[in-house]
């Protein structure tokens, strides 16, 4: 078992691939989804595989955060389910005039969209599992 966590940070497109790739088939709970308006952070703690080291049987708890955004909105995902738990399958974004819009993709249809004025996003490994 490595001692050594990963921290990768994304400010631009080819880093939030890198950091969708990686996230890529990780669960969450919606409980685990938590919007901070006030700090305009959106976080997700998640259980993802470890991809970097090809171990596809090893998982890893990461937190994954978005800064600066100024809105959230999700579509079919039943907030008072919160234990229910989602697949995240892909992180996307378009970029519409200044703003961002960062989409997350989920299985059964659910998605939640980000607004933001700057792309940046981290994912932070907190224990393997």
């Amino acid at each position: 078992m490595s001692k050594y966590l990963a921290k990768i940070l994304g400010n631009d497109p080819d880093s939030l691939q890198m950091i969708a790739a990686l996230s890529s088939g990780a669960k969450v709970k919606v409980s685990d989804i938590k919007y901070l308006s006030s700090n305009k952070v959106f976080l997700l703690s998640i259980e993802r595989m470890n991809k970097e080291k090809e171990q596809d049987d090893k998982k890893i708890n990461s937190i994954l955060r978005f800064d600066f955004i100024t809105q959230s909105k999700s579509k079919n995902i039943d907030q008072s389910r919160q234990e229910m738990i989602l697949e995240l399958l892909s992180i996307d974004y378009l970029k519409n005039n200044d703003d961002y819009e960062i989409t997350l993709i989920f299985n059964n249809n659910a998605q939640i969209v980000l607004s933001s004025d700057t792309l940046e996003c981290r994912l932070e490994d907190q224990s393997n599992i």
